[in-house]
């Protein structure tokens, strides 16, 4: 099946990306997404054209039409291309207002798309404002790294995990911090938008929605760093079953 899909958007490609218009001079308008930005986004989105090199981007839109040819050197230079284009790769190009031949930024939407994974360290739990002295083989016990992850899917939709108790209800002596459990994200204006619907129970929020805007400070197959507000916090892959048996 994914091959057969594969094969249907390489063949779209091929045909889009080799043209340069109808006869009587008029571009191709139909769209090739029904894709549909959020209100007030000013992002470019198609899919990734052969002919891109370290200096161009080409970009078929999901609007349609011809292809768009952008000088990407600055927007490397930059740090702002994130996660390197292949042909028939979806794509986010935040497109430079004085210079519309320049992209500003690029975000591979199919690079960010996984399950995306970081260690986080316990505290341990004060008792009258004091840790209590505790023995190497009990703290060795209480203090192990628990993996958290954040699934971004094609879908829009989003997962987070990590710790299910709220620290108030859970009487370990170790203590992980809470999480905002994610549901869906979207790119707005170059940035990547995550948005909470909290469980009661789960969070101080309760049943508060939460939004939180990262900005991708890096994004490689293996590799993102998002930055919200004035934390940091880098990602690791991880692996599908499906592409650990590749």
């Amino acid at each position: 099946m994914k091959k057969a899909l594969l094969f249907i958007v390489l063949s779209v490609l091929i045909v889009a990306c080799g043209s340069k218009g109808t006869k009587d001079g008029n571009k191709t308008s139909e769209a090739i997404s029904i894709y549909e930005k959020m209100p007030g986004d000013l992002a470019l989105y198609g899919l990734a054209c052969d002919g891109c090199t370290d200096s161009v981007l080409i970009l078929l839109p999901y609007s349609g039409g011809d292809p768009d040819t952008f000088d990407i050197i600055n927007c490397r230079q930059q740090h702002r291309l994130l996660g390197r284009p292949h042909i028939g790769d979806a794509l986010a190009v935040m497109v430079n207002p004085e210079n519309r031949n320049e992209a500003v930024s690029v975000i591979n939407l199919g690079t960010l798309e996984g399950q995306w994974c970081y260690m986080v360290k316990p505290t341990l739990r004060t008792i009258d404002g004091k840790v209590p002295p505790l023995p190497d083989s009990i703290l060795k016990k209480l203090m192990v790294p628990m993996e958290y992850s954040l699934k971004l899917k094609a879908d829009y939709s989003a997962t987070a995990t990590g710790n299910m108790r709220r620290n108030g209800n859970n009487q370990s002596l170790a203590i992980y911090p809470d999480i905002h459990r994610y549901t869906e994200w979207r790119i707005f204006n170059g940035r990547l938008i995550l948005h909470a619907d909290t469980i009661a129970g789960f969070t101080k929020e309760g049943d508060k929605p939460v939004t939180d805007t990262a900005d991708i400070v890096l994004l490689k197959r293996d590799s993102l760093v998002l930055r919200i507000g004035d934390k940091e916090q880098s990602y690791y892959r991880k692996k599908s079953e499906e592409d650990r048996r590749r």
